[in-house]
């Protein structure tokens, strides 16, 4: 009896314990718990890192000492550079690997020349070239201007001012159009046998007349300018700017319009003696830069030392402020 009173005891103990509503429900577990994992923290959204301004790159600058270097080298190193000669091609090679250096498609064609008299000296039959430079993508059947100067000298003369002038100054335009293009595309073209191998317009321009000669209609349409460099290296209060009288004189009137907001003085003038003279007769805009008289004039006294730097710049600035307004 004893033995049942104490299990029935603690039954009832038992029982009680569980009956009793003193005690807190257990809580529901977790829906982590549930489902074995933890609840994610949210990521937080990185923030974003500022683009850095971009360093605004200077506008390219005319470098006269660049076009001086130019002229010091085909004048003083190369010297006389008749358009058929061995002289002539080792300059034309140099602008070739000058025009390429900086980043343009180079061609070089070549066209005959007769023989004749140059300047008082007799001058074989041969052959000339012509080194035409296109930024890259060019398309001679769309509008571009084509900005020139002759490479060819006299017979005896190292050719400084007439016209590594040209030359240099051009160099310099196009190493300024590789880094700032220009609206319009430019063509850069070193003309061979510009000088005269006897009288009248079919003994004289051969390079730039060819070069007219074999342009298609379509390519003609598209030659919107051309502005022949020639002798612009000669001290000057002016640089002159030339048309030969028979053409529309639009060109000639943009380059005085873009050197007066360059504030470099001009003078317009008559002149037939260059390259611009083949574009014009072809009904072609075009104009010349450059002429000031000097005394070493087809002469062997067309040393560098006749030319001055500043108006290498004057011509290349006018020239760059024309650019600017395609």
């Amino acid at each position: 009896m004893a033995r049942w009173s104490l299990a029935a005891a603690a039954v009832l103990a038992l029982t009680a314990t569980a009956c009793s509503g003193d005690d807190e429900p257990a809580s529901a577990p977790s829906p982590s718990i549930l489902t074995g994992s933890e609840t994610p923290t949210p990521t937080p959204t990185p923030t974003p890192t500022p683009t850095p301004t971009p360093t605004p790159v200077p506008p390219p600058v005319f470098d006269p000492a660049a076009a001086y270097a130019v002229v010091e080298y085909l004048a003083g190193t190369v010297g006389p550079r008749e358009a058929t000669s061995a002289g002539f091609q080792q300059a034309a090679q140099y602008v070739v690997d000058t025009m390429t250096a900086l980043g343009y498609e180079v061609t070089t064609t070549p066209f005959p020349v007769p023989a004749g008299n140059s300047w008082g000296v007799d001058v074989e039959a041969g052959t000339s070239t012509n080194v035409v430079a296109d930024p890259p993508g060019f398309d001679p059947a769309r509008p571009h201007v084509v900005v020139g100067a002759h490479l060819d000298t006299v017979p005896q003369a190292p050719g400084a001012e007439d016209n590594a002038s040209g030359i240099g100054v051009m160099a310099e335009l196009a190493r300024m159009a590789a880094a700032q293009p220009p609206g319009v595309p430019v063509r850069f073209v070193a003309f061979g046998a510009e000088e005269p191998r006897g009288d009248g317009d079919s003994m004289h321009h051969f390079g730039s007349q060819f070069y007219v000669r074999e342009l298609t209609a379509e390519q003609a349409a598209a030659t919107a300018g051309m502005v022949s460099l020639d002798r612009v290296g000669v001290a000057a209060d002016h640089v002159p700017v030339c048309t030969g009288g028979r053409g529309t004189t639009a060109l000639r009137d943009a380059l005085v319009a873009a050197a007066a907001t360059a504030a470099v003085p001009v003078q317009t003038c008559e002149n037939r003696s260059s390259d611009h003279w083949s574009f014009e007769k072809a009904e072609l805009p075009s104009a010349r830069l450059g002429s000031v008289p000097y005394e070493g004039y087809h002469s062997a006294g067309d040393v560098p030392a006749v030319v001055d730097p500043a108006q290498l710049d004057r011509a290349g600035t006018v020239v760059w402020a024309w650019l600017g307004t395609l």
